[in-house]
């Protein structure tokens, strides 16, 4: 008498059965394992991108009020240089009607 595994099944040995379905279930194992961490590290890389979008966003509507504040405080400085010069032949800076910028107001130092 043979053992189990030397027995035949029109060719096929109960050996050579056991290995191929050893060999197919590592291998499926071994793509299961990848799937799952490509799938893992999609879904991070998605939050990610989601979360980098919303922070550009915020950062655009940020942007877009300080711009419109700036155009309202240009507007205001053209309208009251327009009120100065038909009024005054020589205008100064500190003698606006209007809203002046910071930045146009010379400071004079006090440290000589």
């Amino acid at each position: 008498m043979t053992t189990i595994e030397h027995r035949e099944l029109k060719g096929i040995t109960v050996k050579n059965l056991v290995v191929t379905v050893m060999s197919t279930a590592s291998i499926v194992a071994s793509v299961m394992t990848t799937y799952f961490g490509l799938k893992d590290d999609i879904h991070a890389i998605k939050n990610s991108q989601e979360t980098e979008a919303r922070i550009n966003n915020i950062r655009i509507k940020i942007l877009e009020d300080e711009v419109s504040l700036l155009q309202k405080e240009v507007n205001d400085v053209k309208i009251a240089d327009a009120s100065n010069t038909a009024s005054d032949k020589n205008p100064s800076p500190l003698k606006t009607n209007g809203t002046a910028m910071l930045s146009a107001i010379p400071i004079k130092s006090k440290h000589k």
